[in-house]
């Protein structure tokens, strides 16, 4: 039952897909609109072919139904509810399963909102566009990552369960819908970018369609990384939140290259420039989500985030050629179209500022993108296996994020065109001060070292220029002066600041120590004090349990191993304490062994841990406010000024993100 109803929703998708890129096609060439517009409803198929495909798979794992190959493999009857469910996306062929969804969710969403505007054939082409994406995805559920193939069950079966690793922890069940939200949320753009280089319609118009689709594609994808960062701190247990690994890169690289893109897009709207550079990262940003999905989900990557081996890689890395070489062949196609009507007047002026970004953003994702795939390169050509560690992005991204915040400092006062001196030195006088102040607190606190100084001072200028910013907006409008893109983008950027300086502190003054302990027994580390009580052991139904009990000044900690039913791996649960200051973190090491009573416990003492996940909630937060329109002021008057600015600057309308 649940394989029929599972193979009948690939179909429909598949079929649904593919019909509904034929009639669009056929249409657009045709010129007739009647086609164009009955296309429509193919979407509609298409998200009831993958809710088909969804409802079937979730049948199957809730009731335990192993006759399915993919519940066979990666369900158990002793795993608990919640992890079952999320099972679905827990395997390579449910993951691709998740992604249709998702597509065919954001198609269908697409379609009614556009629905009165189906006679545009701009509208036509970017909704074939994303039924081709579709169509391709079904192909991969229809072919070689078919979830619902059938197995024989020899009586009392009981399945492995999913990964230890992915039912540890309750972010496991919304880290990857959310990271999928926005992976898959950037095809919407793409998608428009592609409608408006085949219509030629390349102006500014096009961008309108695009802004908010981006917002809320990018504001998931930031979501989710954190949640990623924060699951890995809270399960792995080694103390840290990012380790470089190539599948966390994988996520990055189009989080740089949309960031890029929604500031760069401003200068297009504003001057009518940079429009290669917008609809080339726009192409950028969907491919590497092809090349991330390629990464993760083809078996090259040895990584604890990475599926196992599979047929669909060649399949994939074709489908990203593909996609590159249509968006290179359109953007070259119309080169002539594309040559923009402004110029940078002069490199300090917000646009100047915006084009610095741009590059800052690009060389950043090349940097990742690098030290990513280089040692595949390598395997590739000679056979020999290398990786490329932690030191190396550690050395090449610190002096590019250092320049990230200075501009993010400056370029919300910087006026378009052109800045004069004085009015540079008179915006700046308070974000400076912020950024001095900051830099003495940490001094005072007892922060040492050349970068985090730096990191902490330019965390306080960037926090500076944009606290002016939402000064002056709520001084003009009350509350209602936060919301909107403008000032939207300011608290993002107050999210960002604090999530650098979170990662600046934890990454120069995080201590580590392992503490040998019998019962009784305190050991002093980092100003606190440990005493060691016991163990305890627990059977659950998918897992045994075995926690140490420690006091950590006078406070309970349960550090834990976890032996689940199925295999044979044992994964730790830290425990940890956050508090506004610093978090303490414990993991369980090693148990009493025959003979000995003695417990090596790993403790990590890390400061303003708690502010990244604080961080990544505001950023979230304005990004929200970014997407509701705001009330825009009059270009012609004159902007409001904190006492000090001294001159006004009528041609900076005070609002335009940084």
């Amino acid at each position: 039952m649940n394989t029929a109803l599972g193979v009948a929703g690939i179909v429909l998708g598949l079929l649904g897909s593919v019909f509904g890129t034929l009639v669009l096609g056929v249409g657009l060439v045709r010129r007739n609109p009647t086609m164009v517009r009955s296309g429509r409803s193919y979407a509609w198929l298409v998200l009831a072919g993958a809710l088909l495909c969804v409802v079937a798979m979730e049948r199957a794992l809730m009731t335990d139904d192993f006759t399915v190959k993919y519940v066979h493999d990666h369900s158990a009857t002793t795993t608990p509810a919640l992890f079952k469910f999320a099972t679905m996306w827990a395997a390579l062929e449910g993951s691709i399963l998740l992604w249709a969804l998702v597509l065919a969710g954001y198609t269908a969403v697409v379609a009614r909102r556009e629905r009165d505007r189906f006679a545009d054939p701009l509208v036509g082409w970017t909704l074939l566009t994303m039924l081709v994406v579709a169509a391709f995805f079904f192909l991969l559920l229809a072919g070689p990552a078919n979830p619902f193939t059938s197995v024989e069950v020899p009586p009392g079966y009981d399945g492995p369960g999913p990964n230890p690793l992915l039912q540890n922890h309750l972010l496991m069940a919304f880290h990857p819908p959310i990271l999928y939200l926005g992976y898959v949320g950037f095809t919407v753009p793409f998608a428009y970018a592609i409608g408006a280089l085949v219509t030629g319609r390349v102006g500014e118009g096009w961008l309108v369609g695009t802004r908010r689709w981006t917002l809320f594609a990018w504001a998931c994808l930031s979501a989710g990384i954190v949640m990623g960062a924060w699951w890995s701190y809270e399960v792995l247990g080694w103390g840290g939140y990012w380790a470089w690994d190539p599948v966390e890169n994988a996520s990055l690289l189009p989080w740089l290259t949309g960031t890029a893109y929604l500031h760069s897009v401003m200068v297009q709207e504003r001057r009518g420039m940079l429009r290669v550079w917008n609809l080339s990262l726009l192409c950028a940003t969907f491919s590497l989500t092809i090349l991330g999905t390629f990464l993760t989900r083809s078996g090259v990557l040895d990584s604890v985030h990475a599926f196992s081996a599979s047929g669909i890689g060649p399949m994939i890395l074709g489908f990203f050629a593909l996609i590159v070489a249509v968006a290179v062949g359109l953007i070259g196609w119309r080169g002539d179209r594309l040559r923009a009507p402004g110029r940078i007047d002069s490199p300090v002026s917000r646009e100047g500022a915006f084009l610095a970004n741009n590059v800052l953003f690009s060389g950043f994702a090349f940097v990742v993108l690098l030290g990513t795939v280089f040692p595949l390169i390598v395997e590739a050509l000679n056979g020999d296996r290398i990786s490329v560690g932690v030191p190396y992005f550690a050395r090449m991204s610190t002096p590019l994020g250092l320049a990230l915040l200075f501009l993010m400092a400056v370029a919300p006062v910087l006026p378009w065109r052109m800045a004069s001196g004085e009015l540079l030195r008179h915006r700046l006088l308070w974000p400076s001060w912020v950024g001095a102040a900051g830099l003495v607190l940490a001094v005072l606190l007892g922060a040492t070292g050349p970068s985090p100084l730096l990191a902490f001072f330019l965390g306080g200028f960037a926090a500076g220029a944009a606290g002016r910013q939402l000064v002056l907006a709520t001084r003009r409008q009350g509350w209602r002066g936060l919301v909107g893109r403008a000032n939207g983008g300011m608290i993002v950027h107050l999210g960002v600041v604090v999530m650098a300086v979170a990662i600046a502190a934890s990454s120069a003054y995080g201590r580590t120590t392992e503490l040998k302990l019998r019962p009784g027994e305190t050991a002093e580390f980092a100003g606190h004090t440990f005493v060691f009580r016991g163990t305890e052991q627990q059977v659950l139904s998918n897992k045994d349990v075995v926690s140490a009990t420690v006091e950590v000044d006078g406070r309970p900690f349960a550090p834990a191993l976890n032996r689940f039913k199925f295999g044979s791996m044992v994964i730790g649960t830290p425990s940890v304490a956050s508090g506004p200051l610093e978090d303490v973190a414990l993991s369980l090491q090693e148990l009493p062994s025959a003979g000995s009573d003695v417990v090596t416990v790993r403790v990590i003492v890390q400061p303003l841990i708690v502010w990244l996940w604080i961080g990544g909630g505001i950023i979230v937060v304005g990004t929200a406010l970014s997407i509701v329109p705001g009330r825009r002021r009059d270009p012609l008057s004159p902007t409001s000024a904190l006492p000090g600015d001294g001159v006004p600057a009528p041609a900076d309308p005070v609002g335009v993100v940084g």
